[in-house]
Parts: C-alpha cells; structure tokens; sequence
C-alpha cells in the first residue's frame, strides 16, 4: 500500500485466469453507497460469476450499506477478513489512516491482483514481496507478536505475505519447492519448481499442537473419501509444527481459478450461523448440475458432524469456476477439532444444530439423492477413518492430553 493513498471512489473489476484479463464490470462508491455494472461484452461471455445475487443483467445493480457493507457478496469474498484485516487496519492507523474511514473499494484496491481467486481489481495497490527465503519460525513469532500488540516493526512483510487470506489464525501465502525443503516469499508469479500455499500459525487460543491436528484432519479427511489439497507439517522449533496446504485457487499451469464462499454466494452471514446443510447441498446441485458435486458436500456434512469440527461456518465451504464457466466445490478445507457458536454446529443438519448426528445424516442423505444404504456406507467408512485418531495423533506429535479429549468425543 503506498504511503500517499488516494481513496478510490471506481474500481475496474477483471478475471485473470492466467492469460490476458477479462473484463467484468466496474464498482463505484457514492452518496454511502456501492453500485455495481457489468461490462457490456463480459455479459456476452454469460460466465456467471455469482449467479444466485448478482446475475448478468445490464442494468446498474446497488447495494444497500449493511451486510458486507454494502459490497455484493461477490467482491466481498476477496477481502480479508479476521487476520487479515487485523493487519490491515493496524497498518492504517501506522500511516495516520482511520480504518473507518478506509471504504470497502479501498480494501479491494489494497487486494489489487493478490487475492484469492481470480478476481482481480485496478487501480491496485497491493506490494507483493518475492523470491527470498521464508523463516517460518520468524514468522510465527512476528504474527504471534503483532496479536499480542507488541509489535510495530513487521506489518509490511506480514501484509504483503497475508495476500486475502480469511479466518483469525494467522496465514501467509508460500512457494514450496516440490520435495517441501524450501519455503520463499511469493503471492503470484512464484518461479519455476515452486507451488503455491498457505501456511497457518497458532493464535492466542491455540495450542502449540493446533497445526498438528489440523494435518491429521487432513490425513483422515482424504482417507474418507473428501477431496483435500496436499498437505504437510512443517517442522517449528517449539510445538508439532505448521500446518500448510497447496492452494486450490491455483492450478499447476499458474492459471487462476474463480472462487466464491457459500457466504458470498448465498449472502449468508458467517458470523450470525443460519445455514444448513440441506441449503448447501441444494445449492451446489443448482450451481454446478451435478448431483456427484452435491453428493460430496453430503459426504463433507458427515465428516463435518462425526468428527466435531463445528465450526463449520458459510465462509469454510467453497466453489470454483473455470474459464469455460464450469463449476464444482472446492477441496475441503478448514477441517479441525473445533466448537460452534455455544458448541453448537455452525451449520445446522436438518434443522438440529445443539447436538446433530447419525438421525439427521441419513435423513439429509434424501436432499443428496442418496439411497438410506449408501448413506450408512459413507457414515461407517468415516466412522472407521476417525477411529485411527489416536494413532495418526499419536505419530504427529499431538499432546497426550489432546489425543485423549479428542478420542473421548469422536471415536
């Protein structure tokens, strides 16, 4: 972000999906208020790039300040939110900038051509970094720093790292080299040999095994039949180490793919949970036309449920257009021992939230298209997966005294 920041009242909006960027529409900001016009050639194209709130029409589209202040889902889903915003608004008020006074279209040009996805917006203000060797280690301390108000020397690296990731761990965007022994900065344009991903660290409330659990998650998730993207435990100097996953926002030919949260989607606000997994399945079965792609969020809903992680929110399910306009969900992600709003399931099954289970599984196995029987396949095998907890725990280094809370509930 340059030092002279000019407040954006227009913002040119494009899709990069890694060859010349394609034109969408343009956002303006005026009289408290965000309008939204698609370009006239892009409606040719009929991508739908939001199809549920924000269809290809001609006519100038506003939207009311309010939810997602007043962005339309779409554009909402490339701001940071949690730790990324954290260190926005942190940086701000460094430069002598209110981060009140810093508009939804001045985020978006600070996300610039950074973002998740492959939306990208100009004018863009973003300051990649790249090339020179990471520290994870250095890392973790800096961003454990900075949540405890400590620190005031480490928001440019950290910012330029952070590219738009969500959620209020700590994240940094990576290039990993192939056999995961070399770890550089680089949001885009990473060189040859190296893959991009994302690296997670502790926060306040973690414990110095929350990356540990994470990778067993994955391990176990992957063995159940979820699509997962690879991950690895980097080692740390203190703890079980860092849990890092291959971004699936990229493909192996440094083209983009267009992403968008269920809560951009569907305009559901992850913090006030209303969801439920019926809305979900049947909104993926109206997106993509695919009852397998609806079928996989059913198999997402059992692990989700059997292995409590409740904090199942809109923002941790996810979908992909590519260029031909052809959509699917997004590999899983976010998956971790964790608890829901008063502990309850973030997304309800079948209208039961406070404590959901096998019941409510197979009648929600009718809104998949799934026979009673096949349901009770994929509940078992994931049952049998979730039974090797202690010993892939075990292995990963997770304290005994996780293993042992953890088996107590899930196995």
């Amino acid at each position: 972000m340059t030092k002279n920041f000019t407040p954006v009242s227009a913002l040119n909006v494009m899709l990069d999906f890694g060859d010349a960027p394609i034109p969408v529409g343009r956002l303006a900001h005026r009289d408290g208020k965000i309008f939204f016009e698609y370009d006239a050639d892009f409606i040719t194209k009929k991508l739908e790039v939001s199809p549920f709130k924000l269809p290809l029409t001609p006519e100038l589209q506003v939207f009311e300040p309010g939810l997602f202040e007043g962005l339309p889902g779409l554009f909402n889903d490339s701001l940071p939110d949690g730790w990324g915003r954290l260190l926005l608004d942190r940086a701000l008020r460094r430069k002598g900038i209110a981060p009140d006074s810093f508009s939804p279209l001045d985020r978006l040009a600070y996300v610039g051509a950074s973002g998740m996805g492959a939306l990208i917006y100009a004018p863009d203000y973003s300051e990649g970094v790249h090339g020179e060797t990471v520290n994870l280690d250095v890392l973790a301390d800096q961003s454990q720093a900075i949540l405890e108000g400590s620190s005031e020397e480490v928001f440019e690296e950290l910012l330029a790292l952070g590219g738009s990731p969500q959620g209020a761990r700590p994240k940094a965007m990576i290039g990993v080299n192939r056999d995961k022994s070399k770890v550089i900065q680089g949001v885009e344009d990473l060189p040859t040999g190296y893959e991009p991903w994302l690296v997670k660290f502790a926060n306040t409330a973690d414990g110095q095994d929350a990356g540990a659990i994470e990778y067993v998650y994955s391990l176990m998730a992957q063995e159940a039949g979820l699509e997962v993207m690879d991950a690895h435990l980097f080692p740390a100097k203190t703890g079980a180490g860092y849990f890092a996953t291959k971004r699936f926002d990229r493909t192996d030919s440094s083209g983009r793919l267009h992403m968008h949260t269920a809560c951009g989607l569907l305009h559901s606000d992850f913090r006030v949970p209303s969801l439920d997994y019926q809305d979900l399945i049947k909104a993926t079965m109206i997106l993509t036309r695919d009852i397998r792609e609806a079928q996989k969020m059913y198999r997402l809903a059992v692990f989700n449920v059997l292995s409590h992680n409740r904090d199942d929110h809109a923002k941790n399910f996810s979908f992909l257009m590519d260029d031909s306009g052809t959509w699917k969900m997004a590999p899983a992600y976010d998956l971790t021992f964790s608890s829901g709003p008063g502990g309850e399931q973030s997304t309800m099954v079948m209208g039961e939230g406070k404590n959901p289970g096998v019941e409510q599984l197979l009648k929600l196995a009718e809104v998949a298209d799934l026979s009673r029987a096949d349901a009770q396949r994929i509940i078992d095998e994931t049952v049998t997966v979730l039974q090797q907890w202690k010993e892939l725990a075990k292995s990963c280094g997770v304290s005994k005294a996780n293993i042992k809370r953890i088996k107590e509930i899930i196995c």
